[in-house]
């Protein structure tokens, strides 16, 4: 039965059979040395001239044959765990007190030389060639130990919510484009000609209509996408934990999630503090005067990598001038006014003074995550919609199966949706989100192993009834 190199430190004298990839060939003349990696991590393997040699072409003896392992071969081994002399011991690594004597060597695959040095962090290496070998990029310990710090961060949010009664739901990745900031990606359907699909910018909408619904207590680690210019920070594709709340105020909201951060801290990054708990909330006009920005920095030592201060803006402006003189929203049209401001909102009078229910969540001066209390009554919802300057025909068009889904009796609601990729890029204290995501698109928005975006056949296109007009250069 296979041996994990984790578990070799258990087992000192016992026979061991190990698989994984070669990291580190190392070549002493008649001694061989091998660093051998799996998921587990890293153990050294001592290979001598009795070591018995197979592979596809058959089996011999003797290190001659070894020295033809290269690095990222897979390999299985069968040995003897040992202690290794206190001269080389190696306190790098958790196994590093232990080696392995290896008695027999298969071959399980050759690899061709890999494009890139996998024992540095990879900074150093140019984005789009890491981006087109990223499942050998993946094969680095700090990628690695991100993705399986994601994982975890997930499961932990999982568990706590179901134990406070949320319920897990799946909305649709093929929904209806509707004017919510950013833009939609768009897909055709082959069914119906002229008319398309969008794929979710987030639940927004589905997560209040599971409210209208009675679910009351919602959550979805969701995938959301957005067709916004290319920037560094950004992808076309993200993750967020999407959740929403009945019968709660912003407080309730933005307990639970501070409970939950407080906890996945402690659980998973229990080497990091927390430097203000709780977290301090800051309205937005003061920390725009304060600082300067809506997501301010309040690390008293920024250089301390561990430290982190966490806290919430609160009190923001519901809308915003435009160049043409209108009016838009500053984070979503389904927030509800502060209730000082409802009446102002109702009137659509003084509409830069009013102030909406919106909390954002900081993190060392990146936001981790926004929600707010929404407008659970149609006419409220209108109000917003008609203040941006929506008709009513647009109105009806665009939302109104929300109109209808509040007039049935929704109740009041609210929610949140923290970024999983930018909260575990900060924990992780990576430098932007694509080194926390397994198949990432470079900063540009492309996938380069996949050749995405592509170009698709005449007869896809014809079975669309669309038709590409190249645009002139």
């Amino acid at each position: 039965m296979r041996t994990l190199v984790s578990e070799i430190i258990k087992k000192s004298g016992e026979k061991v059979e190990l698989m994984g990839c070669v990291s580190v060939r190392r070549d002493h003349g008649k001694i061989i040395f091998i660093d051998l990696r799996d998921r587990s991590g890293i153990c050294q393997l001592v290979l001598t001239s009795k070591v018995n040699f197979s592979s596809e072409g058959g089996s011999a003896s003797g290190g001659e044959k070894a020295s033809q392992l290269r690095n990222e071969w897979v390999i299985a081994v069968k040995g003897q765990v040992n202690k290794r002399p206190v001269n080389m011991v190696n306190k790098e690594i958790v196994t590093g007190e232990y080696e392995v004597l290896v008695e027999e060597l298969e071959v399980l695959n050759e690899a061709t030389t890999p494009p890139f040095d996998l024992s540095t962090d990879g900074m150093e290496i140019n984005e789009e060639v890491r981006m087109k070998y990223r499942y050998i990029d993946l094969r680095r310990q700090r990628l690695q130990k991100n993705i399986r710090n994601r994982d975890k961060a997930i499961a932990f949010m999982r568990d706590f919510l179901h134990d406070r009664d949320f319920v897990e739901v799946e909305t649709p990745i093929l929904t209806k484009s509707t004017p919510e900031g950013a833009r939609d990606y768009l897909v055709p359907s082959r069914l119906y000609h002229g008319r398309f699909y969008a794929l979710p910018q987030a639940p927004q909408q589905y997560k209040q209509l599971l409210m209208a619904a009675g679910i009351e207590r919602y959550f979805q680690v969701a995938r959301c996408f957005r067709d916004e210019d290319t920037r560094g920070d950004r992808q076309p594709e993200f993750t967020q934990l999407d959740l929403e709340m009945s019968f709660v105020n912003e407080s309730d909201v933005m307990d639970v999630i501070e409970e939950m951060f407080i906890g996945l801290v402690k659980e998973l990054y229990p080497h990091k503090k927390i430097q203000e708990i709780p977290f301090p909330r800051i309205p937005y006009k003061e920390a725009m005067e304060k600082y300067g920005t809506d997501r301010p920095d309040l690390r008293e030592d920024k250089n301390d990598k561990d430290l982190l201060a966490f806290c919430w803006v609160v009190d923001f402006p519901f809308f915003e001038k435009m160049e043409n003189g209108g009016w838009t929203f500053s984070h979503n049209p389904f927030s509800l006014p502060k209730p000082e401001f409802m009446d102002d909102f109702m009137a659509k009078r003084n509409i830069g003074d009013i102030l909406t229910t919106q909390y954002d969540i900081v993190l060392n001066g990146s936001e981790a995550g926004g929600g707010s209390i929404r407008n659970h009554k149609p006419e409220a919802l209108k109000t917003a919609l008609e203040i941006m300057g929506h008709s009513e025909e647009k109105i009806k068009e665009n939302f109104g199966h929300m109109l209808e889904a509040l007039g049935s009796g929704a109740p009041p609601h609210g929610g949140i949706a923290p970024g999983v990729d930018r909260l575990v890029m900060l924990l992780e204290n990576e430098p932007n989100i694509r080194e926390v995501m397994a198949f990432p698109k470079t900063g540009d928005g492309r996938d380069l192993m996949m050749e995405a975006p592509s170009e698709v056949s005449k007869e896809q296109l014809k079975e669309l009834g669309l038709e590409i007009k190249k645009s002139k250069k």
